[in-house]
């Protein structure tokens, strides 16, 4: 068993509706051994795939990608869900409903960031329905960007993102899957990879 599927299953907590709660390692204390072993493994798992910049959404892909970029030594962009004083008015635009706060957000990244010329890896932290993988996805195609590659550290197999986005032919990588999780008997299953 993967060290990020003990991981979860130590230090983890389902909660109603479906949430699972890795905050203490993952969504709010980072844990930078975990974001090591995360970073390593797509490292791996994308070797010989070109990657020129690296996107993920805020906040939580932010860690997993930065020490994904030091690795492969390319630059990281996030989408932004919040406008700024200081944000540009040429900019890719797309929305993304989030599974875990109910609500739907608009994300952006500033144009000057992508381009044509750019090699993708999309990098998140979870997957459920595959709603932010979709917007950044959509920016990405805006900028004419190639998305080489989408890296997820837990995937919620349960639920239909994963399995879409496969059959639309994108390469993506979970470094954990989860196939079943039930709140009342605190019981995770995983998928074999």
């Amino acid at each position: 068993m993967y060290y990020l599927e003990q991981k979860i299953l130590s230090e983890g907590v389902i909660k109603p509706g479906n949430i699972l709660k890795i905050d203490n390692f993952l969504n709010h204390q980072i844990d930078i051994e975990v974001m090591r072993f995360i970073a390593q493994e797509f490292k791996r798992r994308f070797a010989g795939t070109e990657v020129t910049k690296i996107l993920t959404i805020e906040a939580s892909g932010i860690a997993i990608a930065t020490m994904l970029g030091h690795y492969l030594d390319v630059p990281v962009v996030f989408a932004k869900k919040k406008e700024t004083l200081n944000s540009t008015d040429d900019k890719y635009v797309s929305e993304a409903y989030s599974f875990t706060h109910k609500q739907q957000n608009k994300v952006f990244v500033s144009s000057p960031y992508l381009s044509a010329s750019d090699k993708i890896l999309i990098v998140d932290d979870f997957l459920a329905e595959g709603q932010a993988v979709r917007a950044l996805i959509d920016i990405a195609h805006q900028a004419g960007s190639t998305v080489a590659g989408i890296g997820i550290a837990v995937e919620k197999g349960h639920q239909k993102g994963g399995r879409e986005l496969r059959a639309d032919g994108y390469h993506l990588e979970s470094i954990a899957i989860i196939d079943s999780m039930d709140y009342e008997s605190q019981q995770l299953c995983f998928r074999k990879q």
